[in-house]
């Protein structure tokens, strides 16, 4: 399976293919700054997965609530977050679900940070949680 990922504007692209290795949610306060939304969905594909990245990022880095750095690459036109590279895992890239803009996209299997949880979410009955 072949899935494209872009920003808003569409400048910045990302091909994946094959299955991701993690779907998740983190709800810690970084990523709902990072995302202005109540959690983050992020999908992880191994990199030989990434085909393609095309078009220009900027890139901020912050380390997370984990104590890994992550370096985000945004789109300097629109400021959409594409994809980063997550510090723990330097074998993956993670893109935002959102950027693939498909409502096929499967849901989130694992669920972090919850104790930063808003307590009106209701979590996928068989998503693993996880602290």
């Amino acid at each position: 399976m072949k899935r494209n990922a872009a920003c808003s504007c569409g400048q910045l692209r990302v091909a994946c293919e094959g299955e991701p290795v993690r779907i998740s949610i983190c709800h810690c306060l970084a990523c709902k700054r990072r995302t202005g939304s109540a959690f983050s969905y992020s999908v992880h594909y191994p990199r030989a997965q990434v085909t393609a990245i095309e078009g220009a990022s900027s890139v901020f880095t912050r380390t997370g609530d984990s104590g890994n750095a992550a370096v985000f690459h945004f789109c300097p036109g629109c400021g959409t977050t594409v994809y980063w590279e997550p510090g723990g895992h330097p074998d993956r890239i993670t893109l935002g679900v959102g950027a693939f803009a498909d409502p096929q996209f499967p849901p989130p299997r694992h669920s972090v940070y919850e104790i930063y949880k808003h307590d009106w979410v209701i979590m996928p009955p068989d998503v693993k949680h996880l602290e």
